[in-house]
């Protein structure tokens, strides 16, 4: 069989899934062009508002892990039209709600749909063959991402174009009324593998399982950021005086339990596991995901956490008016439509642990130099380096991901669930930093963990290139038997 002609489908599913997360981020981040106007009909405080923004993010912590079960099971053909079209409901009813606590808890639920990304990262790797995963992987981050910025370009022209007080309401809805006509489409267009191909779906979906004790130990470390995620989320509210410090530390109370909880679920589960003859085939290495998930922290985490901080950060530092200031700050995320494809691409073509490696540590570089960012530089060598600073990191969270699905194929959705969850904490832990310290300190503390990351990407494993097949398991196989207690009858 010829596998070019059997991929020439790849291109439409490509365009379907990059416009599929395209409208999801529009949903998304559909409030903030009217967040003032929000504030004015509504009467509400600008703390108020800031907890709009920040429950928006909240559940797609937890919604990145939840939907990369969920598409390892069911295939992200129905995943993702199911998310498009239940996350309409949220959506409207944010554009009809008259309430405070309307607007809230519509709010906290619409975040969910963030975790649309991981749901297109598990399509385009049954689609598209390994030399051209990273690349494919790229474009549709990046331009899938470019959504938020349509929404701020072209949602006050819709809702002026509406007229009257409730021209934001209709705007929003719009974008409800896309997403829920693109979930139809979505089902009927798209399919999860090529025709010959057969979709791996994972066996249940009760979560990640390790194949040694010792990966056992590093997914129950690698799962405490994404409880310590929400954490910090709450501590953001409580700090704004904006949650009560009762209530915060009930909810404290229930995250820690969830985690114990959860944590004895699976150390229980992976025992039994670990007793049974697992196949070679099932073998794959914790540490590689949890390395990339760092990764991701450090690279998409610091991009979103600097995209929001840079407006005030260039008015402040170079006296600079708010429409100057937002124009730089813009330029740093619409290097996304080239950035991010060019890492998945040069990972595709230089090598994925090389690549990756030489973007962290000029990342890091870039970011000990914007610690030193004062009012007496050029602002030309400061937009200059600024721009900079934002092509490698967005190349670097493509090189991150044109390596999750080379893996474990069954477990790519929950794998790049992890991966992904991490980036939007590491968004949540950068911006608490700045709550506390100096920008300067902001800025190395980001340079600081791209460092420990590239240092840790020595024990990157580099995925080997065999027709169109997955990462070679022998190596992790022989690791594997090595780790294994000897009274566990294992065979590997």
């Amino acid at each position: 069989m010829n596998h070019t002609e059997t991929y020439e489908g790849n291109k439409q599913i490509l365009l379907l899934s990059t416009l599929g997360f395209f409208v999801s981020v529009m949903v998304w981040f559909n409030m903030a062009p009217f967040n003032s106007t929000i504030m004015e009909q509504l009467g509400l405080t600008k703390d108020e508002i800031g907890v709009l923004m920040v429950v928006n993010l909240a559940l797609a912590i937890p919604g990145r892990i939840f939907m990369g079960r969920l598409v390892d099971q069911y295939g992200p053909r129905k995943v993702f039209s199911v998310l498009l079209i239940v996350m309409s409901i949220p959506c409207f009813v944010f554009a009809i709600g008259t309430t405070y606590w309307q607007l809230l808890i519509s709010r906290l639920i619409l975040g969910t749909i963030g975790a649309s990304f991981v749901v297109g990262i598990r399509m385009i790797s049954e689609w598209f063959p390994q030399k051209h995963t990273g690349f494919a992987q790229g474009i549709y981050a990046g331009w899938g991402n470019f959504g938020s910025a349509l929404a701020a370009f072209t949602l006050p022209t819709v809702a002026l174009a509406f007229g009257g007080e409730n021209g934001w309401r209709y705007a929003i809805a719009l974008t409800g009324l896309i997403a829920l006509v693109y979930g139809f489409i979505y089902y009927k267009k798209a399919q999860d593998t090529p025709s010959w191909k057969k979709f791996e779906r994972s066996k249940s979906s009760n979560g990640m399982e390790a194949t040694s004790f010792s990966d056992l130990i590093l997914l129950m470390l690698t799962s405490l950021p994404i409880y310590g995620g929400l954490g910090v989320l709450v501590w953001s509210l409580q700090n704004t005086a904006v949650l009560n410090v009762n209530i915060a530390i009930v909810i404290y109370g229930i995250l820690a339990t969830l985690y114990i909880r959860n944590m004895m679920k699976l150390w229980k589960r992976n025992r039994e596991y670990l007793k049974t003859n697992i196949p070679k085939s099932e073998i794959y290495s914790m540490k590689q995901v949890s390395i990339l998930s760092f990764a991701y922290f450090s690279t998409f985490g610091a991009e979103l956490a600097v995209i929001s901080m840079l407006p005030m950060f260039f008015q402040d530092t170079f006296t600079l008016s708010a429409v100057g200031a937002g124009v730089i700050a813009s330029s740093f995320a619409f290097t996304n439509l080239v950035a991010r494809p060019a890492g998945g691409w040069l990972s595709d073509k230089f090598g994925r642990r090389k690549t990756l490696m030489t973007l962290l540590f000029l990342l890091s570089i870039l970011y000990f130099a914007m610690s030193t960012l004062s009012g007496s530089w050029p602002i030309a060598l400061a937009v200059v380096l600024t721009m900079g600073c934002s092509m490698i990191g967005q190349a670097a969270s493509g090189s991150v991901f044109s390596m999750v699905s080379f893996i474990k194929r069954s477990r790519t959705g929950q794998i790049a669930g992890m991966v992904g969850a991490y980036g939007n904490i590491g968004s949540v832990c950068f911006l608490a930093t700045l709550n506390l310290f100096y920008p300067s300190v902001f800025f190395v503390v980001i340079g600081l963990c791209a460092l420990v990351c590239f240092i840790s990407s020595f024990f990157i494993i580099e995925p080997k290139m065999d027709g169109d097949t997955q990462v070679s398991t022998k190596k992790l196989a022989r690791k594997a038997k090595l780790q294994y207690p000897t009274g566990l009858n294992q065979k590997v």
